[in-house]
């Protein structure tokens, strides 16, 4: 069965959706959902792990890519779905570690940011541990080609679009198809969705790559992990 993973928040003031089970954990703000099962099935929790010096320290490296974070897969935080670590962080890539709640590597995750020496596109690789490496590019070339001419039109648009508050801001080509092979594994919707098309794909891992890359959302986006509380 076709899974579809987003992150979505949870609803702010203690209002608890019915859908949510067992809960609304307090300090949890965003959760892992699977779309393919009903619109606020939650897979995994998120939260953010702070380094020593807390979350200055985090939002700091994070500008350089770093990130690490927790996937609990209950709100009362007994036990880890999976947590990510970064290994290496710095000139436009950035790796990861994916590790399940029994200490085993999952898998890992390298993104190489768009010009940063190997490519014109943001190149996402994706490993799970046993099985064989993925590779997919955010955005095809053809949009891309026809995007970048207009961005003044669409810088214009989104600052009408923040001003009027209609909330209607345009977007780069963000759609991402995982290859390995001649199978296409995973995919990153537009709508903020990774799909997981085949059967041998970790959903752990899948729920910790839709956490990373939406907390790789653009300058008019809204990135899950970057509260500075």
């Amino acid at each position: 069965m076709t899974s579809a993973l987003k992150v979505m928040p949870l609803p702010k003031g203690g209002k608890a959706r019915p859908e949510v089970l067992p809960g609304v954990a307090e300090g949890f703000e965003h959760v892992v959902v699977d779309t393919s099962r009903g619109h606020f099935h939650v897979v995994a929790y998120l939260e953010r792990e702070l380094p020593p010096d807390g979350i200055p320290a985090y939002l700091t490296a994070r500008k350089d890519g770093a990130r690490s974070f927790v996937l609990w897969a209950d709100p009362g935080r007994r036990s880890r779905l999976a947590t990510l670590v970064t290994t290496a962080a710095g000139k436009g890539v950035s790796e990861y570690q994916v590790w399940g709640g029994q200490g085993e590597l999952i898998g890992t995750f390298v993104r190489e940011k768009a010009l940063s020496g190997k490519g014109l596109r943001t190149r996402w690789t994706v490993t799970q541990s046993g099985c064989p490496q993925t590779v997919g590019f955010k955005g095809r070339i053809f949009w891309w080609y026809v995007w970048w001419p207009l961005f003044p039109l669409w810088v214009l648009t989104g600052v009408v679009g923040l001003f009027s508050g209609d909330g209607d801001v345009p977007r780069g080509p963000r759609r991402i198809v995982w290859q390995a092979g001649a199978e296409a594994p995973l995919e990153y919707l537009s709508r903020d969705e990774v799909v997981v098309h085949a059967p041998w794909v970790d959903l752990r891992l899948a729920a910790a790559l839709t956490a990373t890359v939406r907390s790789f959302d653009s300058w008019i986006g809204t990135p899950w992990d970057d509260k500075k509380k």
